[in-house]
């Protein structure tokens, strides 16, 4: 274990109230100790200044292989909670040259072309599942978590990567678990079980390629001089979909949920006060779609922030703090205010592992959103606020179930409307 300060504060591995956590961990300085899952200490950084400073410093990797001693030394069990966040071998924790050459392989796959071809795609998802809720009793509670805001991004990153139907309920019970933070079973069995159906998926592909992103990751295995390692392609996948896929979910979530319990809100929005592009970046900021991200390492000493962080050290980027910086968002950083001036916040990271999906994440909310309150502009919680559970994770930032009464929808041959980005 590393050496830190003495009375590190131990996260909540469940995530019950990652908001107040946040608030704690920020109260405690721009740099804390933290306890992961199985004692391994940390520092969780809670300034957005510090992490982006953080962020672009070469004597930070997110490569455990190469730069975290704990990990290389074989003291983080194959049982960790978040052994697949560290031992993968992709971009997501890359160093140095690997990441750049990773990025140049990847980066054709999200070019602005190939997703602005998606956005007719996402409109007849979404309006596919609209037609499905409006077919349900008037008085049914429906969990639009499960409903919509799991299905939209599921159907999207799918039919991006060429998945085909009888592998898309395993991947997606796998990508559950991995972003869970109490697992249900060995994290190990999910990863291996993950890599085995993604394999899968590579096979069918090279048989059978086509113009998804799957054919176009394995043309850089298979044909480009500077390639993807098999490792590296599956690995890529495993990113490329499970990211593609639970930080929407969160987002869409999020922000029906931020909608629902504040009528005021809705109603601005509905008046003109502001754009559901501004109800997407608050809820980016207010509740981000991953609230910590794990995990870099310190290659040599830094002195930051009047710390020493050592070289070895772990770090962890607690966007959920940083997003509600007091001094960037006086003076209601606290306060879910899609009127605010700024709505600055850092859920898709910075610098160098800036996400490559975030276009396509604000394209898929920016349409799902309000087709879902326009077909249903009545629509009600059907739990109280408190009553609705969150996700088992610190990382993952959402809720198990979002009840709702849709109430009478809205008939409309127009099709699904869309905010402009």
């Amino acid at each position: 274990m590393i050496d830190l300060p003495a009375a590190p504060l131990v996260l909540d591995v469940t995530g019950a109230d990652i908001p107040g956590e946040a608030t704690q961990l920020r109260d405690r300085g721009p740099l804390v100790p933290v306890v992961l899952p199985g004692g391994i200490r940390a520092w969780a950084v809670t300034d957005p200044n510090v992490l982006r400073e953080l962020f672009v410093d070469w004597r930070v990797s997110k490569d455990a292989h190469r730069h975290w001693p704990t990990f290389i030394a074989g003291k983080v069990p194959p049982d960790w909670p978040l052994i697949s966040w560290v031992s993968v071998r992709n971009m997501f924790t890359a160093y140095g040259k690997d990441h750049q050459r990773l990025r140049k392989l990847i980066g054709p796959a999200f070019t602005s072309r190939r997703i602005a071809v998606l956005r007719p795609q996402i409109g007849q998802i979404t309006t596919d599942l609209l037609d499905g809720l409006a077919a349900q009793p008037a008085d049914a509670v429906v969990d639009l978590r499960e409903e919509y805001a799991a299905q939209v991004p599921l159907r999207v990153i799918t039919a991006l990567m060429g998945v085909p139907a009888d592998l898309q309920s395993r991947l997606r019970v796998c990508v559950d678990e991995i972003f869970s933070t109490v697992p249900r079973r060995h994290p190990q069995d999910t990863f291996t079980e993950m890599v085995d159906i993604l394999a899968t998926l590579v096979a069918r592909r090279r048989a059978d390629p086509g113009g998804d992103m799957t054919s176009l990751l394995i043309s850089h295995r298979d044909d480009d001089t500077d390639r993807l390692t098999e490792e590296e392609l599956l690995h890529t996948l495993l990113l490329v979909i499970t990211a593609g896929y639970e930080t929407t979910v969160n987002l869409i979530d999020q922000a029906i949920y931020q909608l629902l319990t504040r009528p005021g809100r809705l109603a601005q929005l509905r008046a003109g006060a502001y754009t559901w592009s501004a109800l997407v970046e608050e809820t980016l900021r207010y509740a981000p779609p991953v609230a910590n991200l794990p995990l870099r390492y310190a290659v040599t000493d830094i002195d930051i922030a009047d710390q020493r962080i050592k070289a070895g050290d772990a770090i962890l980027a607690c966007f959920a703090a940083a997003n509600r910086d007091p001094h960037l968002h006086a003076p209601d950083p606290d306060e879910f205010d899609p009127t605010r001036p700024t709505r600055e916040h850092l859920s898709f990271g910075y610098g160098p592992h800036f996400c490559l999906g975030a276009p396509l994440a604000r394209l898929e909310a920016a349409i799902a959103l309000p087709a879902l309150f326009d077909r249903f502009p009545d629509m009600t919680m059907a739990a109280p606020p408190d009553g609705v559970e969150t996700l088992d994770s610190f990382i993952s930032h959402g809720h198990r179930h979002l009840p709702a009464r849709l109430t009478e929808p809205v008939h409309t041959d127009t099709g699904p409307a869309e905010s402009s980005l």
